[in-house]
């Protein structure tokens, strides 16, 4: 799951208004789609994108049906719109995937986290460094429910326990981070420090929600830099390796190639209109157009794995 942004003047393109824009890096005039992706070593490429749109447009109703939006289209967040994409991938027939990758601005979030582990999706996705975990089951009481007639009780009590936040974690593991190289990049190997150890999510600990099941913290501090770069929350097996987490953590660079592939070669953000339905056209022929692409590219692959002097004459 990712997120890319199309800057914009004026406010009458769908969607558009004041928002991040990840291809300005920082806040301006815009919009903002969701998409999915399916990707693995072999390549990338979308399966489906969603335009965000913001309250402001979801609240004026005149506005959204002077560019087309349907009726029954309100405000959805960024991760709802992700788990929606992935719900419509399954009812096509789309095998579930070993593995479902995003970023902190989708893994910070425990109710997408949730949404996945009711899906049955296992996950690694970035987090910031203010995310807290368990680093030990802690203890907690429920209370009783009250003989009385009346609404039982749903608060557990931790006491004075605490969980950390994952920076805390890291700095009173700095000992333990070890270098790793766990691919070959453009530029040579892809080395850094790693730590990874089981921990349990606390997602909503003040409001008295138990914790989650226990799954992987994987943290990057690289040698040369004081503070952490990475955190990802991975729920994936125990006996897998270190090395085999980064590399399924570090997968996203494939759709970052996806995005500006079809930005620089198929005019992705080239759109001109301002429509609901235009702008759903425009980037439904740029999917096909990339995936025309990435099958050409597996077609000649095999094709010079099978007869290289014909390839080569």
């Amino acid at each position: 799951m990712d997120d890319t942004s199309f800057p914009k003047k004026g406010e009458h393109s769908v969607g558009v208004q004041r928002q991040y824009c990840g291809a300005l890096g920082k806040k301006a005039n815009g919009q903002v789609a969701v998409s999915l992706h399916r990707t693995d070593p072999q390549g990338s490429s979308p399966l489906g994108f969603r335009l965000y749109l913001p309250e402001s447009w979801t609240d004026d109703r005149d506005r959204c049906q002077q560019v087309g939006v349907p009726d029954e289209v309100g405000f959805q967040k960024k991760w709802e719109l992700a788990l929606e994409l992935i719900d419509q991938a399954f009812a096509w027939g789309v095998e579930k995937p070993p593995v479902v990758l995003a970023d902190s601005g989708y893994g910070d979030n425990g109710a997408f986290r949730r949404g996945l582990e009711q899906r049955g999706l296992p996950y690694a996705v970035g987090i910031t460094r203010d995310v807290v975990v368990w680093t030990e089951p802690p203890t907690y009481s429920v209370p009783e429910a009250p003989r009385a007639p009346g609404p039982k009780p749903k608060r557990i009590s931790y006491g004075e326990q605490r969980p950390w936040s994952v920076q805390e974690v890291a700095r009173q593991r700095h000992r333990q981070f070890r270098a790793l190289t766990w691919r070959e990049g453009a530029k040579g190997p892809l080395r850094s420090r790693w730590w990874a150890g089981r921990v349990q999510t606390a997602w909503h600990w003040q409001e008295g929600e138990k914790p989650g099941s226990e799954l992987w913290l994987l943290i990057e501090w690289p040698k040369e830099e004081p503070e952490p770069a990475k955190y990802y929350l991975c729920d994936l097996p125990e006996e897998l390796s270190r090395k085999r987490l980064v590399q399924i953590a570090r997968g996203r660079w494939r759709i970052e190639l996806d995005y500006q592939q079809m930005k620089e070669e198929l005019g992705l953000d080239h759109f001109e209109g301002r429509s609901w339905i235009g702008w759903h056209h425009h980037v439904t022929l740029v999917m096909l157009a990339h995936l025309f692409l990435r099958l050409e590219q597996k077609r000649r692959s095999s094709k010079r794995t099978l007869d290289p002097a014909r390839d080569a004459a």
